[in-house]
C-alpha cells in the first residue's frame, strides 16, 4: 500500500511541475514581443494601415409617413483609418429598401454616402429596417437602421 502510494505522490509533484510550467509558459505567451503603442516616444509601433468607417449617425427616423410614400434618407460617412475603404456590398433586411453607396475607395479622411429609399407600399404600422455595410474597415461589417411608422389612410 506505501508503495502505491509514494507512486500516487510522485505522479501528483511530476503533474503540478508539468501544470507550472504549462501556466508559466502560457502566461509568457500572452506578453506581447512588439512595444505598445502608448502615445510615448519610443514605444511608437508600425502602423499596419486599416481603413475605419465611422457614419455621422447609425439610425434614421422617418417618423409618421403615408402607406404607398417612398422615403429616403443619406448616410454619410468618413474614412477615418490610414488606408483605402472599399464598401463591398450593403445588404438589406428585405427587398423594401434599396442602397447606392460609393463604389470606388474612399481614401482616409475622406467621405462618402449611402442612400436608402423605403417603400412603403404593403406595409403598415412601425417598420425597422437594417442595412448592413460590409467592408475592409477594421470592423468590416456595421449595421444601419431606418424606422419608421407606416399609416394607412384607411386607418385614419
Amino acid at each position: 500500500m506505501t508503495e502505491n502510494k509514494t507512486y500516487f505522490n510522485y505522479l501528483m509533484k511530476k503533474n503540478q511541475v508539468i501544470f507550472f510550467i504549462f501556466l508559466v509558459l502560457s502566461f509568457e505567451g500572452c506578453r506581447s514581443k512588439n512595444p505598445v503603442n502608448n502615445g510615448t516616444a519610443g514605444n511608437q509601433v508600425a502602423d499596419t494601415g486599416h481603413a475605419v468607417i465611422s457614419f455621422t449617425e447609425y439610425e434614421h427616423k422617418f417618423g409618421k409617413v403615408n402607406a404607398g410614400e417612398k422615403v429616403g434618407c443619406i448616410f454619410i460617412f468618413t474614412n477615418t483609418g490610414t488606408s483605402d475603404l472599399v464598401i463591398n456590398a450593403a445588404t438589406t433586411s428585405c427587398g423594401c429598401t434599396v442602397s447606392k453607396y460609393n463604389r470606388k475607395p474612399i481614401s482616409p479622411g475622406n467621405t462618402g454616402t449611402l442612400e436608402v429609399v423605403f417603400n412603403t407600399s404593403g406595409y403598415n404600422g412601425l417598420q425597422t429596417k437594417t442595412i448592413a455595410v460590409h467592408s475592409n474597415a477594421k470592423v468590416p461589417v456595421v449595421l444601419l437602421r431606418i424606422v419608421a411608422e407606416v399609416i394607412n389612410s384607411d386607418n385614419n
